[in-house]
């Protein structure tokens, strides 16, 4: 079997049907396997996940940000989520036993041609960053489309690819390589989302929480409800269930209960063992245990 990479590009748009399928359909058409597409319409924005060999990756990426930086206009958006581009984020992640340098090579010849084909700025975050206080993600991003169309020809928020200056309606693209993570949502009962925001600053890692932990709280208007946004940037320290049971309680000293979580995307299979080690105090359950991964192992 060829070696795969993992490819999950974040998109600014949640709403128009038409342009979630037209996005997805283009990645599929070019050569990605499209393993899954979420929207959500109050943070307008898609993510969408495909493998794909490498030399495919690339093409299939470059694809979707075409029919992304056609049919979105970040001087019309609005949605919750922090974003700086039509095409926001592209991680390229490492499936299986690939190793990473091939996903940040991949990222690289990316971003290249994100510049050169669609005229948009690149940042490299992650294993892939050329400056080491562009690693994290939400250090690169800060401020947004709107902050970032007012202080990028500032020396430290200068383009690591393109000039400085952003793309009229695309933006800027933030590009990398890094593990798996997990985007997971806490949605909770009521309407105040101080609620949220105080819940996410206490549980995220950059304000002594929990490690390996990122989280913004929002409003869900349309729904009635707060969220406690999250992306778990290594399930093996922090996994779905430490993350639950944090919020839970924390939310019930507020006197308000959880309605429901939210797993955006996909999740790798050790993750869901380490939530049953973890929610039934298991911790001699191994991966060999879970039935289909035997026979797969026997086919």
């Amino acid at each position: 079997m060829a070696p795969l990479v993992e490819c999950v590009p974040n998109f600014s748009e949640g709403r128009r049907i038409d342009v979630i399928t037209a996005i997805a359909d283009a990645i599929r058409e070019s050569g990605g396997q499209v393993l899954d597409v979420q929207a959500d319409a109050a943070h307008n924005r898609m993510v969408v996940t495909f493998v794909a060999e490498p030399d495919l990756a690339v093409d299939a990426a470059m694809a979707g940000a075409a029919v992304a930086t056609d049919r979105i206009d970040l001087r019309r958006h609005l949605g919750e989520h922090p974003r700086m581009g039509a095409t926001d984020v592209v991680p390229f992640v490492p499936f299986a036993d690939l190793p990473m340098d091939v996903c940040v090579g991949l990222a690289h010849v990316f971003g290249g041609r994100l510049w050169k084909e669609l005229h948009i700025p690149v940042y490299y975050y992650g294993e892939a960053a050329s400056r080491p206080e562009r690693r994290e993600l939400e250090r690169v991003r800060r401020g947004g489309f709107e902050d970032l169309v007012e202080h990028i020809a500032d020396p430290d928020r200068a383009p690591d690819v393109g000039p400085a200056q952003v793309h009229p309606s695309a933006g800027a693209t933030a590009v990398g390589a890094r593990i798996p993570l997990i985007a997971y949502n806490v949605n909770l009962k009521t309407t105040e989302v101080q609620v949220a925001k105080d819940i996410a600053r206490m549980i995220r890692a950059s304000s002594g929480g929990l490690p390996n932990v990122k989280a913004l709280g929002f409003a869900l208007a349309d729904r009635g409800l707060v969220q406690v946004s999250m992306n778990l940037t290594d399930y093996r320290v922090t996994n779905i269930w430490k993350v639950f049971t944090a919020i839970r309680e924390a939310a019930r000293d507020r006197g308000v209960e959880v309605e429901a979580s939210e797993i955006v995307g996909t999740i790798p299979l050790a993750a869901a063992v380490g939530v049953i080690k973890d929610a039934v105090i298991e911790p001699a359950f191994q991966m060999d245990q879970i039935l289909e991964k035997k026979v797969w192992a026997a086919e």
